[in-house]
């Protein structure tokens, strides 16, 4: 509905967001690796290092081939893969616009351990309000979904230039774009919409994102930009 486009909001304490690059780039080379698997061994590979909730509470076994790391472990893994370019994309877009400010709040090693955070408990909630689903659960959108938390409660007033409805270009404030995204989120859930998009873990990432930026934060950074014209 909305494709987020460009933020009118530069950054203000570091150079460059090293590490919303390194996770771009991870996630893109993760990807192109799994192009160059056969259909079997990409497959497998999923099986491998996606979250499989019947599996994570042992209400399934994985083949001994394809348990290379404990389930528990997952629950980070699959943060890094993604079944097709679409959603590679997708979340990458969302990453690249949001990501960048909320390191600059907190600074590279911070930003990469609270979007770690903000992933496990993304993933983890999917789990748990699944819990003997055995579709595999890959992508980085709930640990996305925890940035976009965080921005919401950092910048809420910049105005971000979305494709409203993947046509219009419209400048709007954050907090009217992240808004509608969770509005979305919880009225897929409430009308069963749920087809192949984990909408638990977003909001689980989401929540996550919120509890946590205040702790991650540079304490010279304000919460919702007070004292910041726009």
């Amino acid at each position: 509905m909305l494709l987020p486009l460009h933020d009118k909001n530069p950054l203000k304490i570091i150079p460059f967001q090293f590490a919303t690059f390194l996770i771009l780039g991870l996630c893109t080379l993760l990807f192109l690796y799994q192009q160059l698997l056969t259909g079997e061994d990409n497959y497998s590979m999923v099986l491998s290092f996606a979250v499989i909730p019947a599996v994570l509470f042992e209400y399934r076994e994985l083949t001994e081939e394809l348990v290379r790391i404990p389930a528990e472990m997952t629950l980070l893994t699959s943060l890094f893969l993604h079944s097709g370019w679409l959603h590679l994309l997708s979340n990458m877009i969302y990453l690249w616009i949001f990501g960048d400010n909320v390191e600059d709040s907190m600074g590279h090693f911070r930003f990469l351990f609270f979007y770690l955070c903000c992933g496990l408990a993304a993933s983890f909630t999917h789990a748990f309000m699944n819990p003997t689903s055995d579709i595999p659960l890959v992508g980085a959108s709930g640990a996305i979904a925890g940035v976009l938390g965080a921005y919401l409660m950092l910048h809420p007033r910049v105005r971000v230039l979305v494709l409203f409805f993947y046509r219009i270009p419209l400048p709007l404030p954050a907090f009217l774009v992240i808004g509608i995204w969770v509005g979305l989120q919880f009225y897929a859930i409430y009308n069963g919409s749920l087809g192949n998009t984990a909408w638990w873990a977003h909001i689980g990432g989401f929540v996550c994102g919120v509890i946590l930026v205040p702790l991650f934060k540079r304490s010279s950074v304000p919460l919702f930009d007070r004292g910041i014209e726009h």
